[in-house]
């Protein structure tokens, strides 16, 4: 038989919170904020503290009532706490346990507030912390990387478009890469660390208060850069969580296509690299196999990163331009995840590429045989014979055709055949030596000429890596910088209310 309504309702409770959507909904985000958030929130109580005394909002009396009752709550205890239904969410019950310990005068904490500014801010006050992790990170991995790619400026090797043999070029031109690559990721990082760190303090529900709060002192005392200027913008906009998770997804992206080469090559096909045993675990049953997990596991994990960094966009679209903070309850955990996973990731790639082994001598025997050098065999035909680049290279791709019908390597190209093709195309033989034709085919020369900005030439990726440590530099500079700015102005709220907290006949 149908359920009837006050069945139920006797089934889940008649009033709230009914037991469904306690379990669903909840008891996960009481869990997840009292890990996450009740810290946080408790730096925000004590700030908005010494604002509402410093704006002559509270007694001096009611002040140090409410601070001692701020330092009495256990917060361990809550922390270990189960999900009951006695409070709507951890913001209910902290303010119960402050009443309980400072009476009615705790009720003035409230003042000139909303849960929508306050949490907005506690989600503001994490996600910094967790950007400042994940870009400190992607420091320690991008300086491994300026490291690996200085030992290996004269490492020649093959670069690959469309999969391909392509040309010559050097680790260390790629590697220089993928660092400044990485340079972006840090920078687009940083920029959603900026429009993060600002605050919607003082913006109460949406329309600020008729009290005299001080906003610009709450963004001072939480550390924060500056105000979220417009209050119903301040707890309406949800593209601060955004642009964290599209600078997120996207770093995922671009570090997963280099963790994809390191696995490639890491076969023996491409023998290019040798991973070190610490990131390397054995087959069960084939004695010779050396797997390269660590870097499987990245590969896999930094898709699961883009995909919980898309969870957060697509969460927040179509949501009403007004207060989400129960949709952030939900969409904030995927957003520190994937931080935290890119984090992770940034650090374990650190420590893998610091200990790499690169196979130099077969890097080079395979640029050798291959015929990626033959660009510059064009570009020297030009050179000497005053010939267009495009007849240049008609002359060079049939003497490849006919090298390759034969099963000849670039090493066994003959001055001869060269001649032979230049007669039938251009009617004569050829100015060119057989010591230049060798030296047009030596990858070395091919990474040498090469010295415009941007290119393989040694001492031009020298002048890039140093371009590269300069950003690095003033980078950790920056957030060193903002990591103290952050430690001090927390330590000066948490004394300034330890202090207030302790009776006047104690002090």
């Amino acid at each position: 038989m149908p359920i009837g309504k006050q069945d139920w309702l006797k089934e889940e409770g008649a009033v709230f919170p009914g037991r469904t959507y306690a379990e669903v909904v909840l008891a996960p985000a009481f869990d997840q904020a009292k890990a996450e958030l009740l810290l946080p929130m408790m730096t925000v109580n004590r700030a908005h503290l010494i604002m509402l005394r410093e704006q002559g909002l509270v007694s001096d009396s009611d002040a140090e009532r409410i601070a001692a009752a701020l330092e009495s709550l256990d917060l361990a205890a809550l922390q270990q706490s189960a999900y009951t239904g006695q409070f709507e969410d951890l913001f209910f019950q902290v303010e119960h346990g402050l009443l309980e310990h400072a009476g009615d005068a705790a009720g003035n904490l409230h003042l000139a507030r909303s849960r929508n500014d306050m949490g907005i801010a506690i989600y503001r006050l994490v996600l910094r912390e967790k950007l400042l992790e994940t870009i400190g990170s992607a420091l320690l991995l991008h300086e491994r990387l300026l490291s690996f790619a200085g030992e290996h400026t004269e490492t020649v090797m093959l670069g690959y478009t469309h999969t391909q043999q392509a040309q010559p070029t050097t680790m260390a031109h790629y590697i220089a890469a993928v660092s400044d690559s990485l340079g972006r990721d840090l920078r687009r990082l940083k920029a959603a660390f900026a429009n993060c760190n600002r605050s919607s303090m003082g913006a109460a529900a949406l329309t600020t208060s008729g009290f005299a709060v001080s906003r610009e002192r709450m963004a001072e005392l939480l550390a924060f850069d500056g105000l979220i200027d417009n209050a119903y913008d301040a707890v309406s906009g949800a593209d601060y969580v955004g642009e964290i998770a599209a600078a997120v997804q996207l770093a995922a992206i671009n570090l997963g296509r280099f963790v994809q080469e390191l696995l490639l090559w890491s076969t023996q096909e491409f023998a290019v690299l040798h991973v070190a045993p610490p990131y390397v675990q054995i087959s069960s049953i084939m004695p010779q196999k050396r797997n390269p997990v660590s870097i499987e596991h990245m590969r896999s994990l930094l898709s699961s990163c883009a995909g919980d960094a898309q969870t957060v966009l697509t969460m927040i679209h179509n949501t009403p331009f007004g207060d989400i903070v129960d949709t952030e309850d939900d969409l904030q955990p995927y957003a520190w995840k994937s931080l935290r996973t890119l984090e992770s990731v940034y650090r374990l790639l650190g420590c893998v590429i610091g200990t790499l082994e690169i196979n130099k001598e077969g890097l080079r025997a395979r640029a050798e045989a291959s015929f990626a050098t033959v660009t510059e065999l064009a570009d020297t035909l030009v050179r000497t014979e005053s010939l267009s680049f495009r007849t240049a290279h008609t002359i060079v791709s049939r003497v490849v055709k006919e090298a390759v019908s034969r099963g000849l390597s670039a090493s066994g190209l003959e001055l001869e055949a060269l001649n032979r093709a230049a007669g039938e195309i251009i009617g004569r033989d050829l100015a060119l030596d057989e010591e230049e034709l060798r030296r047009s085919l030596d990858p070395s020369w091919f990474v040498a000429i090469r010295r415009l900005h941007g290119g393989p030439n040694p001492e031009e990726v020298l002048r890039a890596l140093q371009h590269q440590r300069f950003r690095q530099e003033s980078d950790e500079a920056w957030l060193q910088e903002r990591r103290e700015a952050i430690r001090t102005a927390r330590q000066y709220v948490d004394t300034t209310i330890a202090r207030w907290g302790v009776p006047q006949n104690q002090s």
